[in-house]
């Protein structure tokens, strides 16, 4: 019932232009973030760790211009779920070093595509996928009704979703076998357990394991890849860039090859996220670390 009600309120969505879809999500960012002064803390506080930008001016420039990204990002997911494949395509304006791809496929030990919150990070598979299979690693969503949604939205021709469990990293690691590629989000907070403490932009952040242990198995090429949101709604432009091997063999390495691809555009990261939120255990290892260090 719930879902069939979200689907209703949705559906103009659905028929919206681009150019539309992101002019009422950037008024969804400003409303937002006026309504709720600690998300907007939270983004001011985490660009401004960043060091990404050296004066007092720019920075504020950047807090106002993330805002109006991050509602665009919030409402462009919701409309590219409803979207057919060919209407998303026609989006994608350019794709660079798509050669890096025809290289590792060439290999045959698969491509793990790191895809941070940074831009229409929903698009990136899809475009892949019209050419090649790709398995995608998900968190299922705290509502669970919103699951099917997000699901049946992701999963399009040759894009085939793995939940973040011990099966789905199974099934990550057959696809990695059978040459194919994989899509993670890096700077996800990874369950207790999963990962360990790691500098992101100078301050500890849990960070995931997976990705570096998958590549060290299979030696599969590890590339980042970031769909950019030209202005305008004008559409998106995909950068792919290839990492050299053991590029991610540690979280540390890890977090500076996102930092690196975020510092491309960042204002068009999602700096709402709570990067430096940790599950209890975790924290509780982060203490154990500090007092031996004492």
């Amino acid at each position: 019932m719930i879902l069939r009600m979200f689907r209703f309120l949705l559906k103009p969505l659905a028929a919206c232009s681009l150019v539309t879809t992101q002019r009422l999500g950037a008024l969804l960012g400003r409303i937002t973030f006026a309504l709720s002064p600690n998300s907007k803390k939270l983004i001011a506080d985490n660009l401004r760790q960043s060091q990404l930008y050296k004066d007092e001016a720019s920075l504020n420039e950047a807090i106002k211009l993330n805002i109006l990204e991050s509602g665009k990002s919030i409402l462009e997911s919701l409309a590219l779920w409803q979207k057919k494949d060919a209407e998303l395509l026609s989006w994608i304006k350019n794709c660079t070093n798509w050669h890096i791809v025809d290289e590792a496929i060439a290999k045959n030990k698969g491509i793990i595509f790191l895809t941070p919150h940074l831009g229409c990070f929903e698009i990136t598979s899809i475009f892949y996928g019209q050419q090649h299979p790709i398995t995608v690693l998900y968190r299922p969503p705290k509502m669970k009704w919103l699951t099917q949604f997000i699901h049946t939205g992701r999963s399009r021709k040759n894009v085939n979703l793995a939940p973040a469990t011990m099966h789905g990293v199974r099934v990550l690691m057959q696809a990695l076998k059978r040459g194919e590629a994989i899509g993670i989000l890096p700077d996800q907070i990874p369950a207790s357990g999963e990962g360990e403490w790691a500098p992101f932009f100078g301050k500890p952040a849990y960070t995931m394991t997976l990705a570096s242990k998958l590549a060290e198995k299979t030696g599969a090429t590890v590339i980042m890849a970031f769909g950019e949101r030209l202005k305008n709604g004008e559409g998106y432009e995909i950068h792919l860039t290839r990492l050299a091997d053991g590029a991610i063999a540690t979280p540390a390495l890890l977090n500076q090859a996102i930092e690196q691809q975020i510092a491309q555009k960042p204002t068009q990261y999602l700096w709402s996220y709570p990067r430096y939120k940790a599950r209890r255990h975790a924290l509780a290892k982060k203490k154990q670390a500090a007092d031996l260090q004492a």
